[in-house]
């Protein structure tokens, strides 16, 4: 039975022996680099870089990348279900009353958001 992880084993060993001597051969041959100011600032296209290196964004901003993505995934949803309405309500209308509870929680969803002003830019 060991006979047949022996080729893992040593797969395993071999990559660990490589990564070991990689960083290694990288310490013994690489020289020590000195940290200045300008090798640490951030490179613009060979221009000074101008304020800070990362700006700072509103939380506004990502909560209505949220409620973006989270409304867009919700009508991605619908469109199978559009699909295939045609064909599944000649069985049965449980696909109608379905989406349309679906759709009424969306909406609940939807209320409450602009009730919180969190889709309101001005505040």
């Amino acid at each position: 039975m060991l006979r047949d992880y022996l080729p893992v084993l040593l797969q395993i060993i071999l990559a660990i022996l490589f990564a070991g001597s990689a960083l290694l051969v990288s310490v013994l041959v690489g020289k020590t680099g000195r940290r200045t100011r300008a090798k640490d600032t951030a490179y613009e296209c060979g221009m000074i870089p101008q304020g800070e290196a990362q700006p700072r964004f509103s939380v506004k901003f990502y909560l209505v990348a949220m409620l973006f993505i989270l409304f867009d995934l919700e009508i991605v949803f619908m469109y199978p279900w559009a699909v295939v309405y045609k064909e599944m309500i000649a069985h049965s209308s449980t696909i109608f009353w379905s989406m349309l509870s679906f759709i009424s929680i969306l909406m609940v969803g939807y209320v409450y958001a602009l009730k919180k002003g969190a889709l309101d830019w001005k505040k």
